[in-house]
């Protein structure tokens, strides 16, 4: 993909802060015209204001993805406005400990709403307009936290480990259909979600340089999108060790009592 022109479209869900809201501002800084979503209105049309000397622009369209609904009538006025996107970054979702001490279903129902159904219902309201012109790009955003399980981050890593699995499934079907689809895994960004962590975060990167390796990943078409490189491949390693090699790791991320 060569630097995108102003006619360049995307859609972005999560928009209105951390790597959402860094993403959207670098692509309307390299004259992508974006179509911005997230639950709060304030906060997108803060964004929009931000990218006004911008060669693009950010456009709002307040949404939450755990609304299907919602979602088919967002996609539906986009498509108006825009056209069908040339790329759509599903990005929305959220985390939530989830410690033994304090297992809730309800804490685990909302995660899989957000994170898991949110993507899949964006993915049935974009899907048709990029098959029938048989060409586009998807990215969907899961995280290094779904490569394995680590301790505390139960349902988040279920979320994430299902949206891993969920591109893996769509991948064939799709590139023989023209569309391009990424599975983006980051690390930990500093955003507001992951200030509130109570414990040490390796390789930790701002969010500028995460949404900067992000675009470069959505240029390159590559299937998976990892960032930072260090962490990806420590936890690649960890994933195909032995169970007792494995745990015996993960339980050391546990707070210290």
């Amino acid at each position: 993909m060569s630097q995108a022109e102003p006619r360049d479209r995307v859609w972005i869900t999560g928009a209105s802060s951390g790597l959402g809201r860094a993403l959207a501002l670098k692509m309307a800084s390299q004259g992508w015209r974006v179509a911005a979503s997230a639950r709060s209105h304030d906060q997108l049309r803060a964004v929009a204001a931000l990218a006004s000397a911008f060669p693009g622009s950010i456009e709002s369209y307040p949404l939450d993805v755990t609304d299907r609904a919602a979602v088919q009538d967002t996609v539906a006025r986009i498509l108006e406005d825009f056209g069908p996107p040339d790329v759509a970054v599903l990005n929305a979702g959220t985390h939530k400990p989830t410690p033994v001490a304090k297992l809730a279903a309800e804490d685990f129902r909302l995660l899989v709403e957000l994170n898991l159904m949110g993507t899949v219902h964006c993915l049935e309201a974009i899907l048709p307009p990029l098959r029938r012109r048989r060409s586009g790009q998807i990215a969907i955003v899961a995280s290094l936290a779904g490569y394995v399980g680590l301790p505390l981050a139960g349902a988040y890593g279920m979320t994430k480990a299902g949206l891993i699995s969920l591109a893996e499934a769509l991948q064939p079907e799709l590139r023989a259909e023209g569309i391009t689809l990424q599975v983006v895994n980051p690390g930990f960004v500093r955003t507001p979600l992951t200030d509130r962590n109570p414990f040490h975060m390796p390789f930790l990167m701002e969010v500028e340089a995460a949404a900067e390796a992000f675009y470069r990943g959505l240029q390159s078409g590559a299937f998976e999108i990892v960032f930072p490189r260090r962490l990806a491949y420590l936890l690649k390693v960890l994933r195909v060790l032995p169970y007792p090699l494995a745990l015996a790791m993960t339980r050391r991320l546990l707070p210290k009592r």
